[in-house]
């Protein structure tokens, strides 16, 4: 790899030659005016072969489809459990559309920009990224429960602080790509956070601008990447194995089994050891814990009165069912009660620009439903563990 003089002077664009091809690296602020700029002036003057972008079918697909919403089957992504992965995408591409709101200007419009100057000079379009689902979900997979609640909290957080961000400020996610800047706290405590949603990222998208076809080609990639994909480049990639969704965990699986029956057993071993007005109390212990959790979850979700209620009634005896969660029964009764309208789907965008938005809208707020019952159960949960002991110290 021979690296030459940037491109028209400019600091964000890196040229390169390798195998007889030129490449050129434009590094962008994903909600940046001048990025956008950049790159439709770049693919003009160079007229490439093949115009790379940092985005996967999906996440191209939500760009051009403002209707992307309308589609969705709120049931069905809670019986697939992807809850949380829908909630955390949600929110990242909220914080992006709130501040591309403030500037006036699309989110991702500089990959839009592109793909729509490759079309008029004629290039090939290559979507260069993952798989927006599999980067979640192996980020996902290597998060805890209690780490996933963090995550969260703090992404809702960043959606309601930008109030005095400048256009300036904006180019100074030049420096950084946008989850990057995001997730960069907890990415310390929580390398595997990191290494799933920033490096595996930057080896995918080396590999592919790098086996792009044709002689010259433009890539367009959030210019936090642009230190990765250099620092990558001459390495041979496993993109099979980056692609791979990971498995679930074995430790998990058995954990998963292992606490019911903990639970179980101490109830059994209380009617036992103590007859049945001890067994009897701890059953009583166990479900107004488990209960009353589940129960202020759904309340904080200002969820319908019937779903708080069917929280706290399957909570206690979700939490001994490993195959099922009190979240998912009770964002299911939620769905029932308060069924999502058209105008919930088409307006959502525009409602998660707020937090407020994130409990008016009737599809999120079934996913904070799932989200915080769980959360109420499992608190629940492991609170009940001391306080039978007790009776069996």
């Amino acid at each position: 790899m021979e690296e030459s003089e940037n491109f028209l002077d400019d600091e964000n664009i890196t040229k390169f030659e390798i195998d007889g091809k030129t490449i050129w690296i434009i590094g962008t602020a994903h909600v940046s005016r001048q990025s956008s700029l950049l790159v439709e002036k770049t693919i003009d003057t160079i007229k490439p072969d093949t115009v790379c972008v940092e985005l996967c079918e999906g996440r191209f697909t939500t760009l051009k489809n403002e209707a992307k919403f309308q589609d969705m089957n709120i049931v069905q992504v809670i019986k697939d459990k992807k809850v949380y992965l829908l909630l955390t995408n949600l929110i990242l591409s909220s914080f992006q559309r709130k501040i591309a709101d403030k500037m006036e200007i699309k989110p991702g419009q500089e990959m839009i920009t592109a793909i729509d100057a490759a079309e008029t000079n004629g290039a090939e379009t290559i979507m260069a990224d993952r798989d927006i689902q599999v980067t979640l979900a192996r980020a996902w997979k290597s998060m805890s429960f209690f780490e996933k609640i963090k995550i969260l909290s703090q992404l809702v957080f960043a959606v309601g602080s930008d109030e005095d961000i400048s256009e300036e400020d904006i180019e100074k996610l030049k420096t950084k790509d946008v989850l990057e800047t995001l997730l960069d706290e907890l990415g310390k405590s929580h390398p595997m956070l990191k290494e799933s949603l920033i490096t595996e990222r930057d080896k995918y998208l080396s590999s592919k601008i790098k086996n792009a076809p044709g002689n010259k080609i433009v890539a367009v990639v959030g210019a936090g990447h642009v230190p990765g994909i250099k620092k990558f480049w001459n390495e041979d990639i496993d993109m099979n194995a980056l692609e791979e969704k990971p498995a679930s965990s074995k430790f998990l699986k058995i954990l998963k089994w292992l606490i019911p029956a903990i639970i179980i057993f101490m109830m059994c071993a209380g009617f036992f050891m103590g007859g049945t007005s001890t067994g009897t109390q701890m059953l009583w212990i166990w479900f107004i814990l488990n209960a009353s959790l589940a129960g202020l979850g759904a309340v904080l979700a200002l969820a319908h009165p019937l779903t708080i209620v069917t929280a706290a009634v399957a909570a206690p005896f979700t939490s001994i069912n490993p195959m099922i969660a009190a979240g998912w029964v009770s964002g299911l009764a939620e769905a029932f009660l308060r069924k999502p309208k058209v105008k919930d789907l088409s307006c959502m965008a525009e409602d998660l620009t707020s937090i407020r938005g994130f409990w008016k809208n009737n599809v999120t707020r079934i996913l904070l439903v799932v989200v915080f019952t769980n959360l109420g159960s499992t608190i629940g949960t492991f609170a009940a563990f001391p306080a039978l002991m007790k009776f069996l110290g």
